[in-house]
């Protein structure tokens, strides 16, 4: 009785393990997509040897069985953006001729707070060249020079250090780079090419990064802010703090301050402030001051080769890509755990914030729209492109096709044969190969939807 009891159970357990087995097959025969039966697969994945299966690199470029954007759910922006601006053609078709063996520079606005040390950093080191720029370990500047040349094709903190003066604005770089560049290279005769670029943030995030950093102790009591010829003299730029810096200065403090220059900080660094009087706020009122400011900061942002967003770090670096036709060698990260972030601030202080930064926050909405803008276009220029090479490359299959079978094609189509017609026999007597190639007109190609990625790519779905 006992060896019947234990062969029914064994027997109970066999079925019992093969109606498991059945069970999975099943999940995924009826739900090939993890998107579409997440919790069946997550349950059946329990039962499969090992447990769950590990994620692999690269899962998550997949979804729904298709190419994932990733320069959509990288930055949690809308996957249909609506422009508010409009912005002329060449406002958003911003490619450059930037020759790296010849004489163009690329110069680095580096606006405090905005992730500018991360991107100077890509600059110098995470660029593919010809010739990479020498870093090395305990040197805070890196050599990089042109191919062939002792010349350096890059200004920048982390390649000239901070020639022009400690974060130096668009007022001071204009009319401090041609000259430096000139005392290092008098031989040259020809007027070279600067290409300005820098690197914005959301006005209430960079405020507060800014105050932690002044809180951690910083100054920057280097920086010169120059404008027509001098510095400002302290009744024109006072300070907000009596001792040697302001460490340990609340939010408050930092932002009751009148004359803290982290208010509106990107708009006055992108503007021409000889427009306004340099520092002396007595030339005009206030309002008129800052809406000169603003409007000259969006004409030089509007004018710049390139300009990034701190939130959108895969965008800004594949806008960099098309501009200068340059590549990164590792892709950018998306870092959300910054400082600033983790300040928890009420929704009271901020709107003080946005009120401060009332400017910086009509300059970054602005940048943005111009910014989405060009990567909107860049990307269905890119996608264009690739769907005329598809069709020129069926094009030309299908003319070796037709070469093959003896169909009738233009003269134009058929360089090297004096007849229109070809055939297999006048092949075999002349002597020239069926495999002759012929790219046959635009008139040929008939399908111009052979294939979904076809169709999304002529509705410029993205």
């Amino acid at each position: 009785m006992d060896e019947k009891s234990n062969s029914s159970h064994q027997r109970f357990l066999v079925v019992l393990l093969m109606l498991l087995i059945f069970g999975v097959i099943m999940i995924q025969y009826v739900c090939p997509s993890k998107s579409e039966c997440q919790m069946l697969h997550h349950l059946g994945s329990w039962f499969t040897i090992g447990g769950p299966p590990r994620p692999r690199i690269g899962d998550n470029e997949m979804q729904d069985g298709l190419q994932k954007d990733p320069y959509i759910a990288e930055d949690g922006a809308l996957a249909r953006f609506v422009p508010r601006f409009n912005f002329t053609r060449a406002e958003l078709y911003r490619v450059v001729d930037f020759n790296m063996k010849g004489d163009d520079v690329i110069v680095f606005l580096h606006i405090q707070k905005t992730g500018g040390t991360t991107f100077g950093r890509h600059l110098v080191r995470n660029i593919k060249l010809e010739r990479p720029c020498e870093c090395h370990a305990g040197q805070k500047k890196c050599t990089c020079f042109r191919p062939g040349k002792k010349e350096t094709w890059l200004f920048s903190r982390f390649s000239t250090g901070w020639s022009c003066g400690l974060h130096a604005d668009w007022t001071e770089l204009t009319s401090c780079v041609p000259s430096r560049m000139g005392s290092q290279e008098t031989h040259k005769t020809l007027p070279r090419n600067y290409y300005y670029i820098t690197i914005l943030r959301d006005p209430v995030s960079r405020f507060l990064s800014e105050w932690r950093h002044v809180q951690r102790g910083a100054t920057w009591k280097a920086s010169l802010h120059v404008c027509d010829g001098r510095s400002p003299t302290l009744s024109e730029l006072p300070n907000c703090y009596p001792g040697d810096d302001w460490s340990g200065c609340s939010l408050q403090e930092f932002m009751d301050c009148p004359y803290n220059l982290a208010n509106n900080r990107q708009t006055r660094m992108l503007a021409d402030l000889s427009l306004v009087g340099c520092y002396n706020v007595s030339a005009m009122s206030e309002e008129e001051r800052w809406a000169v400011l603003l409007e000259s900061a969006k004409r030089n942002l509007g004018g710049m080769a390139f300009f990034g967003l701190t939130e959108y770090q895969r965008k800004t670096q594949y806008l960099f890509e098309r501009t200068f036709d340059l590549a990164f060698i590792a892709p950018f990260t998306q870092l959300n755990g910054t400082r600033a972030s983790s300040v928890e601030v009420p929704s009271e202080t901020q709107h003080r914030i946005r009120q401060l930064n009332q400017w910086d926050v009509e300059l970054y909405e602005y940048a943005r729209d111009l910014f989405l803008q060009r990567f909107q276009v860049a990307r269905q220029q890119e996608r264009r492109q690739a769907r005329e090479r598809r069709q020129q490359e069926r094009r030309r299959l299908r003319g070796r096709f037709a070469t093959k079978q003896g169909r009738w094609l233009k003269p134009t189509e058929t360089p090297h044969v004096t007849n229109s017609y070809v055939n297999e026999e006048h092949q075999k007597t002349t002597g020239n190969s069926v495999e002759s190639e012929v790219l046959l007109e635009d008139w040929w190609d008939l399908e111009e939807n052979s294939t979904m990625e076809d169709y999304t790519d002529n509705v410029e779905q993205w």
